[in-house]
This record gives C-alpha cells, structure tokens and sequence, in this order.
C-alpha cells in the first residue's frame, strides 16, 4: 500500500529514531477509544438568568461625585498643581 503525505512525514519524522511501530486494532486499542468518545451526559446549560439590577446606582454615583469634589481628594487629583510645584523645585536647583 502507498503512504499518503502525511504518513510520509511521519515516518521522515520517525526515521531519525531507533523504535518499533506496532499496529494496534481499534478493537483492542480501548484507552484510545475511551478518549475520543463523545460524553455520554450532556453538558450542563445555564437554564435560566438571574440579574439583579441595584436601583440605588444613582445614589452611588451622586456619593461618588460627592467625595471627589472634597478638597483633600481635588488636591490629589490637581495635576497642574503637581506639576507647578515640580517646575517650582526643579528651577530652584
């Protein structure tokens, strides 16, 4: 029998190595069967979607909104400020 491309390379690939190759008939070969079943149960589906939606999202944002506008909290967040002071230290040395 001819070897189709495939079995070709294999045995290219294969040659460079000192082994035996046996056959095994697909009969008595059942670990390699066993793998390549399909499962018997089928996969779990999610039936059903449980979403809850928090009606307080405004309240969240406002309170949010609310700590950024602190004081303490802009001054963190004054990037210009930052870098003035930054300009300030460096021409001073």
């Amino acid at each position: 029998k001819e070897l189709n491309k495939r079995q070709r390379q294999w045995l290219e690939l294969l040659s460079e190595y000192d082994c035996d190759i046996h056959y095994h008939p697909g009969k008595a070969n059942v670990v390699a069967d066993a793998l390549s079943r399909k499962e018997r149960e089928p996969p779990l589906r999610v039936r059903a979607l449980v979403m809850t939606i928090g009606l307080d999202l405004p309240r969240q944002i406002l309170n949010a909104q609310t700590k950024a506008r602190k004081p303490e909290n802009i001054k963190k967040e004054d990037v210009r400020g930052m870098l003035v002071e930054d300009f300030k230290r460096f021409k001073k040395s």
